[in-house]
């Protein structure tokens, strides 16, 4: 996803060994912009799914990105992977005792938009959530 200039962007390249790593640097970027204390887990959480989907189903490497728009912050997760859904991810709640296929229905839930992007160059899913 092209941003518009002048936009500061951290990024972070990671691998499924790297994930405490990846939820360490998210939580460090939602305090810098001043995210709530109490809105930090939820986010976390939807970061981590997001995150743990691509390098265990999309490819082995992936990249996030984190910045700001307007008053939300943004946090896109690229991996090399191509995927089609039927539907839109995470729409649909899993089976009362589902052990996977949850993630992206979490992440929904955890956030003020989800976008999935996917082609030729691999998939993104980019997550929107509120600052105060």
């Amino acid at each position: 996803m092209p941003l518009p200039s002048g936009v500061v962007v951290k990024e972070l390249t990671f691998s499924v060994g790297d994930l405490p790593e990846v939820r360490d640097f998210a939580a460090l970027q939602a305090r810098r912009v001043g995210m709530r204390h109490d809105s930090i887990g939820d986010y976390l959480v939807a970061v981590n799914e997001v995150a743990t989907n691509a390098v265990t189903h999309g490819a082995a490497k992936a990249r996030m990105r984190v910045w700001c728009d307007g008053g939300d912050l943004l946090v896109g997760v690229h991996d090399d992977g191509h995927w089609v859904p039927d539907e839109p991810p995470g729409m649909i709640a899993p089976h009362d005792y589902s052990t996977s296929g949850m993630g992206l229905w979490v992440a929904r839930r955890l956030t003020k938009e989800l976008v999935l992007r996917t082609g030729q160059n691999g998939t993104e899913l980019i997550m929107r959530f509120k600052l105060p």
